[in-house]
């Protein structure tokens, strides 16, 4: 096992590591953005944390950039506040941009030197790292200029070059700061900088794993993968998550698990206090789609369908917990006793209502509407129906004027609302009475249901309301389910 200690400053220490036990179980780790920007409980809780099940060894980590790097280089995930991106896209100079990167990327160096960082190895990495990526950037600056190629080829490749900045960042800090602390640790950098081979993601995953010693060292992997294919055109910001399922899937760990710096848990904390709400402990991945239906993501889905499909195991885990089981998803489970398991829901959704008299007994006005949303390349995430309307349920990023136009152009008259949904989600909740209670608590609570159902599986109960009325719905369910 591998000892360790604090000193006065409260900073790991590392006594020596020995011989990995042989029959530990393979674990593939992902570590998000918010996690590794407190890296020292990184370091304490998830990397030198160990029981007698989980040995120091014997485990890949996936990690994300630092939190706020990858906005700087893209867009602010949350605001679209512009980053360097946006600047190359727009035919302006980035370099000025990019240089503020370099600064910011430097003075999360200067945190971590102790820690044990080799500053000036870190502070070297980056220089030659964006140095490399302006030539490209600057390369690609010049052919979008020319006008002889497709902008959105262009623009896609500037994104990925610089999505991979962050997560080579990241790992290469976390791999010097453990070789330092005397760590068998292999940095596995998946953003192929210095390798121009034609591989697809899943080909160079395969490439950079060969040989590696899985059972002696720790591997710390850069949640972006580069590939012909383009990690980020399906996934865009998803795509850490996506490396890690990958991953995950080509090495068959016993149990692959994700770090957050919160629990998954019945309901939002932030909403309804910590003090009434608990992490779910055991769900499926029914119920993790259902969360990702309403932004509420555990894992992209995209990403879990490979580890479902795999029957490997995924654990969500709180970073600033390490005690804490966590919660544990799996494809088989289902919650013995009939109960509610989450409450959540979003409010950032707009209500199309659209109506027309003669869809009564007509065939095709559902598929029209459909063809119109896939066209603008929009999916719902809710739907009800009468005789003479359809109202569709989309997220607010998505509307557009052209959408509007195009529906009023087919139909009589489209009426547009700001709504909130909120959810009952459970893997065994099929229980007599569960919509009633729950529509006269909402009821009781001076709330007016807009709208309401649920498919035959009765995993997911919706109530549409108005968005005024999101966080008192919540409050309400939770205090009664």
């Amino acid at each position: 096992m591998c000892h360790q200690a604090t000193d006065q400053q409260n900073r790991v220490i590392v006594i020596k590591p020995e011989i990995a036990n042989k029959s530990i179980m393979l674990t593939v780790e992902k570590i998000g953005g918010t996690s590794m920007s407190a890296l020292q409980d990184v370091i304490n809780n998830i990397i030198f944390y160990q029981t007698p099940q989980k040995d120091i060894y014997n485990r890949v980590f996936i990690v994300s950039a630092f939190a706020g790097v990858t906005d700087m280089l893209l867009e602010n995930k949350k605001t679209g506040s512009p980053g360097v991106y946006h600047r190359l896209a727009k035919h302006q100079d980035f370099n000025k941009s990019l240089k503020s990167v370099i600064t910011k990327l430097k003075a999360i160096n200067r945190d971590y030197v102790s820690l044990g960082l080799d500053l000036a190895a870190a502070d070297l990495f980056i220089e030659e790292h964006i140095k490399t990526a302006r030539k490209f950037l600057s390369n690609l600056a010049n052919i979008l200029a020319s006008g002889y190629v497709r902008k959105e080829n262009i623009l896609q490749a500037a994104r990925e070059i610089l999505a991979s900045i962050g997560e080579s960042h990241s790992a290469f800090i976390l791999t010097n700061i453990l070789l330092n602390s005397g760590i068998h640790t292999q940095l596995i950098d998946l953003c192929g900088f210095d390798d121009h081979r034609s591989f697809t993601i899943d080909q160079r995953i395969r490439q950079a794993f060969k040989g590696i010693d899985l059972k002696n060292n720790i591997c710390i992997v850069t949640g972006y993968a580069k590939g012909t294919e383009g990690i980020m055109r399906e996934f865009d910001r998803g795509y850490s998550e996506v490396t890690f399922s990958k991953i995950a899937t080509l090495l068959k760990p016993k149990e692959a698990i994700i770090h957050k710096e919160y629990h998954l848990s019945t309901a939002d904390p932030a909403i309804v206090g910590v003090e009434n709400c608990l992490p779910v402990g055991f769900t499926n991945y029914d119920i993790t789609d259902q969360l990702a239906d309403v932004g509420m993501e555990a894992i992209h889905p995209k990403a879990s369908k490979p580890l479902e499909i795999n029957g490997i195991n995924l654990r969500i885990k709180n970073t600033f917990q390490p005690s804490h089981p966590g919660t544990l998803i799996t494809r088989e489970f289902i919650c013995q006793q009939k109960r509610v398991e989450v409450i959540t829901g979003t409010d950032k959704l707009l209500m199309i209502d659209i109506y027309d008299p003669l869809m009564v007994g007509a065939v095709g006005s559902d598929l029209k509407i459909m063809e119109i949303f896939s066209h603008h390349h929009i999916s719902y995430t809710f739907k009800t129906t009468s005789a003479n309307s359809i109202s569709v349920v989309i997220w607010e990023r998505d509307y557009s004027r052209k959408l509007i136009s195009d529906l009023e152009d087919d139909f009589e008259k489209v009426t547009i609302d700001k709504v909130a949904l909120v959810c009952l989600l459970g893997t065994n909740m099929d229980q007599p009475g569960l919509l009633a209670k729950s529509a006269l608590l909402l009821t009781n609570n001076k709330i007016n249901i807009i709208s309401a159902g649920f498919t035959i599986r009765k995993v997911n109960i919706q109530f549409i309301v108005a968005r005024e009325d999101f966080k008192h719905a919540i409050i309400a369910l939770n205090s009664k389910m």
